[in-house]
């Protein structure tokens, strides 16, 4: 079997890239998915293009255990993309929250609209228009042709990139463009032939997907099992470890913020969230100050700031410090620190405020951290 492991000047594994078609490459992996690869997702085994779609945005960044719930939950409210693009967006960020990067939700509403709108209702078959659409890039565009049609097109997800710095022993960080770059050749020239091969490239494009999934992991990796061991440059250096070489570090910022969980017989104030930035969209709590950088801001918010900012919702009654909490994000941290605050009688808030009942807040479009918040704080002793 050919062995790739010399790849000419420059960065080893991306040298010149002529010639690298490897039908023995991809046939692998398509033996090995047919026999060993995952079957019983709930997203596999149709080409229902929406569902694929679906499937592949809330994967993004995302494990599979995570998504399985709420893909059923999402399907069973949205059950095609003509009742997603009608939906009011509140309630599709109801049904999105806590499965994070809400951005992903917004687009998702977004492109649901433009599919009914430019194309009647049904996904283009074209990777080069479906990524043209909201929220869909070239990877996410080439899994959607080639579940939902058979199409032949390259993806480059996490677990390629991983597959791939390893199998052929990439030492640079595959986020530098020209790394990347590199990859999307190698990944073109390695597809599989679909004639006289039915369902090659399904089965090649999941293969790529399970292997870095299951067995080529970032950590532990269970190279025993790997159908591309034999040629697996990291494996045969004893650089699994190493591979895929990991983004330089940078030190994470620390941002804080202050929270009102403003109470009122039963119910709790929650503010609506511009459509742009963290969160965007969804309901939370009002805030003092937003998230400030902690080093221009060393002084905690102590409760008469906290006082001073919930008098406009109303008359005080109490105002009491809750358990400090922190949330973690792709760019930052933010430390949280909540204030329970209860009300002798209520004032008329603007219009992007609500009062939501308690025993509802479950169904509220809210942040992860802070429905925990609620829904830990939801006793009668604070609520009633």
């Amino acid at each position: 079997m050919k062995r790739i492991n010399d790849f000419g000047p420059g960065v080893s594994g991306l040298g010149s890239l002529d010639g690298l078609a490897d039908p023995s490459f991809s046939q692998a992996v398509v033996d090995w998915q047919r026999s060993h690869g995952r079957h019983t997702l709930p997203w596999q085994n149709t080409t229902d293009a929406y569902r694929v779609w679906l499937s592949e945005i809330m994967l993004q960044q995302t494990q599979v255990a995570a998504v399985l719930g709420y893909y059923a939950r999402f399907l069973e409210r949205f059950p095609t993309v003509h009742a997603l693009a009608e939906a009011p967006g509140e309630d599709v960020m109801a049904h999105w929250s806590g499965l994070g990067y809400y951005t992903r939700a917004r687009n998702l509403h977004a492109c649901a609209k433009r599919v009914v709108q430019d194309y009647d209702g049904v996904f283009p078959s074209d990777p080069a228009l479906l990524a043209d659409l909201p929220g869909i890039g070239r990877s996410t565009a080439a899994a959607i042709a080639a579940f939902s049609g058979g199409v032949r097109a390259a993806i480059m997800d996490g677990n390629v990139k991983r597959v791939f710095a390893r199998v052929f022993g990439i030492d640079a960080y595959p986020g530098i463009k020209p790394v990347e770059d590199a990859m999307w050749r190698r990944a073109e020239a390695l597809l599989p032939e679909t004639q006289d091969n039915p369902g090659a490239i399904e089965a090649y494009t999941q293969g790529l997907m399970d292997l870095g999934a299951t067995l080529c992991t970032r950590s532990r990796p269970d190279c025993g099992r790997c159908p591309l061991q034999d040629r697996c440059v990291a494996f045969a250096t004893g650089r699994t470890a190493e591979l895929p070489v990991r983004k330089p570090k940078k030190s994470t910022p620390e941002k804080r913020t202050a929270m009102l969980v403003i109470v009122d017989g039963g119910q709790v104030l929650l503010e609506q969230r511009p459509q742009s930035g963290i969160w965007g969209g969804l309901l939370s709590l009002p805030e003092v100050g937003g998230h400030v950088p902690m080093e221009e801001d060393a002084e905690p918010v102590c409760t008469s700031d906290v006082a001073a900012a919930a008098g406009a919702f109303g008359q005080l009654d109490e105002v009491r410090a809750l358990r400090p909490l922190v949330h973690v994000f792709t760019h930052y941290k933010l430390h949280i620190a909540p204030f329970a605050v209860t009300l002798a009688s209520r004032a008329q808030a603007d219009s992007h405020y609500q009062w939501w009942n308690m025993n509802q807040i479950g169904d509220a479009p809210l942040p992860a951290p802070v429905k925990k918040l609620l829904l830990d704080l939801a006793m009668p002793s604070l609520f009633t």
